[in-house]
């Protein structure tokens, strides 16, 4: 189970991005943040950022931390939703590889220490930061309904889930 916990364990698990205390990570040293997109940001099905999330983006910038947005969907989806709140962002990233990771911390010029991810799927955001050694945050999805690859994720995850929380891992409940 070690290796299992390693991987797929969140250092953090908060209800959605508000509940993240911004100015905790910049003084603990955090620079960037690198941040999933659907279901994380604002329902997989939604085009735009909301008016609380663009607020939210106004207040880490504001703390001095840079924000890429790192995404398995296309282009098109992640290109317009990046633009509009005038950040970078990696598409098709192929998470959890880790190139997408890798080629984010170059972007944004920091070092894994310097860096948090924030996602909403134990198999690509978690997984993907760990391996990487960056310190991830895994939050409850925008929206119930997911794609198909997704929905088998969830299928995993919840295993996963079940498992911690028997082994006493964890004590957070979901909604």
């Amino acid at each position: 189970m070690g290796i299992i916990k390693h991987y797929f364990m969140p250092n953090e698990y908060v209800q959605s991005i508000f509940q993240i205390d911004i100015e905790k990570l910049a003084n603990s040293g955090v620079k960037g943040i690198i941040t999933d997109l659907d279901n994380t940001l604002v329902g997989w099905d939604e085009a735009d950022p909301t008016q609380a999330v663009k607020e939210w983006f106004n207040k880490v910038r504001e703390a001095g931390i840079t924000i890429t947005i790192v995404s398995n969907n296309n282009e098109q989806r992640v290109g317009s939703f990046s633009k509009s709140l005038n950040v970078d962002y990696i598409f098709k990233a192929k998470k959890p590889r880790g190139r997408a990771f890798n080629q984010a911390s170059k972007l944004m010029k920091l070092k894994p220490t310097e860096i948090v991810v924030i996602g909403d799927q134990m198999l690509t955001d978690v997984f993907g930061g760990n391996r990487r050694g960056l310190f991830t945050i895994m939050v409850v999805p925008v929206k119930k309904t997911d794609g198909f690859i997704t929905k088998f994720n969830r299928m995993i995850e919840r295993r996963l889930l079940q498992r911690f929380r028997k082994k006493g891992y964890i004590t957070w409940e979901e909604n």
